[in-house]
């Protein structure tokens, strides 16, 4: 099972990338780092709350998981 710290630091650990390929793209389209690090960090705070809440979702949702056996030996 999945524990709600696993969940966070991945959170964060995904984040943390991302938002260095969103200012990254940002930065190249418009050329302007100030306006880059705005949108990465404004993308950040919004997805990290919908990724965490999306991975403890999943940990309600039993579709694809392995049977666990009844017994073990």
């Amino acid at each position: 099972m999945e524990t709600r710290r696993r969940s966070l630091v991945k959170s964060l650990s995904w984040r943390f990338l991302a938002t260095i390929i969103t200012a990254s793209v940002a930065y190249g389209i418009t050329g302007e780092a100030s306006f880059a690090v705005e949108i990465g960090l404004l993308d950040t705070s919004i997805k990290f709350f919908v990724y965490y809440l999306h991975e403890r979702a999943w940990v309600r949702i039993h579709y694809g998981e392995a049977k666990k056996p009844d017994y073990q030996i």
